[in-house]
């Protein structure tokens, strides 16, 4: 295997040379601003120039390390931490082996993206759609919690490429109407995370049917467990490429604990949550988000919940709430914390503890990011604070755990602490671009207008009539049930059971 040896990014214009040999490709980092180009690291000059137009002329260290290798055709296992760049470090070689092919019409994937929650699946689709325009390469997003009648009419008319989250994609594959067959680049993004959620078995029966030599890319920020027997099944020789901050074993945030009894709970995350800047507070279950986020609108403060259980369209409307800062506050679940990749925020609260190091870490990192600082504060009861204790051990973080109440000193002067942010209105213009959905929502290809079709109500993919006693035709809620008994899975795992395919619409 090629080692790339852990190395600095904290800057995007200060690259990193490569130095290649035969048995290792070693990177440092230089005294001045030097290194290789996009151009010069064999990236298509159709590529250059549509990232030159969006601003973007210098790689980071894991794109410099890792673009030559994928390029080449060669399996990757890329480990870095969130916000490295890892998105154009895997999405630039896929754009530039799909495009190299153009195709028209009607057609089936040749490249796939899967990750682990619909926010990332739609993150990585807006940075790679404008250069996949660019170069004439279609993608389209498939996961749960959108309606899948407008995945199916973008998958009929052809893409080139789909960023899915593994349920959904599933389900389209056993209804006929999408196939990986002719996929000749993987790529799996945040493979740890999928792997804590339970996924890799379906993103291993999915990786099954793509083609035996088709390239397999994999960035992760751990490779242990069933990452690891993920790699050793499906990539043959990978390349290694990890990137390393200096901070990363003791993350940069400073990092507070507070024990307090359970009456105060409430009103010091409430002071806490009031303070000037950007605010993630974490909760344990979908319905401590939403009872929290109320609790602090009832408190006069700007709060927006993101869970795995609101639909899409809510949760995209609460991460451009909070991202554009008219809502400075997002309370949140860790299956949600995936998606969020906000650079200035400023204190990341644990309203309540997460059950281990690995979440402790992943949670806090949502705070001082791209060389910003940042706070990360514990809200401990006093049964929970000997167990904190030795999670911060393994997450090596030491921070005192002082007893407060609300209205403490310790309390105010992290409140006075804090650094307005100035909110972004969208305007009329940016509303139209975005489509003509509720709240603003993005009309992507294959969208219906909401006014209906020709004047009238247009009618849901798969209605037919139906006999009495039978509910009406539409699309089913997320997770309910069908007459047949199977359940509608969005971005969680596959269905038990199984009704029989429709024949592929691809001829295979």
């Amino acid at each position: 295997m090629t080692l790339v040896h852990p190395v600095s990014f904290e800057s995007n214009t200060s690259e990193n040379a490569v130095q290649n040999t035969t048995e290792n490709t070693t990177v440092a980092t230089p005294a001045e601003p030097a290194g290789p180009t996009f151009g010069q690291l064999g990236l298509p000059q159709q590529l250059v120039t549509a990232l030159e137009r969006r601003g973007i002329r210098h790689p980071f260290a894991i794109q410099t390390s890792a673009l030559p290798d994928a390029l080449a055709g060669r399996d990757v296992l890329g480990k870095a931490a969130t916000g490295s760049g890892k998105t154009l470090a895997f999405g630039l070689p896929l754009l530039a082996r799909i495009g190299a092919e153009v195709r028209n019409g009607r057609r089936a994937p040749r490249g796939l993206v899967l990750v682990p929650t619909r926010e990332l699946a739609q993150q990585v689709h807006d940075n790679l759609a404008p250069l996949g325009q660019a170069i004439g390469v279609q993608l389209a997003t498939v996961y749960g919690g959108a309606p899948m009648y407008r995945q199916i009419q973008q998958l009929r008319r052809g893409v080139d490429v789909i960023i899915a989250t593994p349920g959904r994609l599933q389900d389209l594959i056993s209804q006929g109407e999408a196939t990986l067959a002719e996929v000749v680049v993987t790529v799996l993004d945040e493979a740890d995370f999928m792997a804590d959620l339970g996924f890799l078995p379906v993103v291993k029966e999915l990786l099954d049917q793509t083609a035996r030599d088709a390239q397999r890319l994999l960035f992760s920020a751990t490779l242990d467990g069933e990452v690891d027997a993920l790699v050793r099944r499906y990539l043959k020789d990978p390349a290694r490429h990890e990137v390393k901050r200096a901070g990363d074993d003791a993350p940069p945030a400073e990092h507070l604990a507070f024990s307090l009894a359970f009456r105060d709970k409430l009103h010091v995350a409430t002071e806490l949550a009031g303070r000037p800047g950007r605010t993630i507070v974490f909760a344990r279950t979908q319905l401590g988000v939403d009872r929290l986020a109320e609790n602090l609108k009832a408190a006069g403060i700007k709060a927006e919940a993101i869970h795995g259980g609101l639909p899409q369209s809510a949760r995209k409307r609460a991460l451009e709430e909070f991202t554009d800062a008219r809502s400075p506050v997002l309370v949140a679940t860790d299956v949600a914390a995936r998606g969020i990749h906000v650079d200035d925020v400023s204190l990341v609260l644990h309203y309540d503890p997460p059950t281990d190091a690995k979440t402790y870490l992943h949670r806090s990192g949502r705070t001082a990011r791209a060389g910003a600082a940042g706070v990360v504060v514990s809200l401990l009861l006093p049964d929970q604070v000997g167990q904190a204790k030795r999670r911060f051990r393994t997450a090596k973080v030491d921070p005192a755990v002082d007893r407060i109440r609300p209205g403490d000193a310790a309390i105010l002067d992290l409140v006075a602490k804090g650094v307005p942010v100035e909110p972004k209105e969208r305007t009329q213009r940016d509303m139209r671009r975005g489509g003509g959905g509720p709240g603003g929502r993005p009309r992507r290809d294959g969208d219906r207008p909401t006014g209906g079709h020709r004047g009238g109500p247009r009618r849901s993919f798969g209605d037919r009539p139906r006999p009495a006693g039978e509910r009406s035709g539409g699309e089913r809620s997320y997770g309910e049930r069908s007459s047949s008994g199977e359940r509608s899975y969005g971005d969680r795992g596959p269905r038990s059971g199984g009704r029989p395919s429709r024949p592929s619409r691809y001829g295979n």
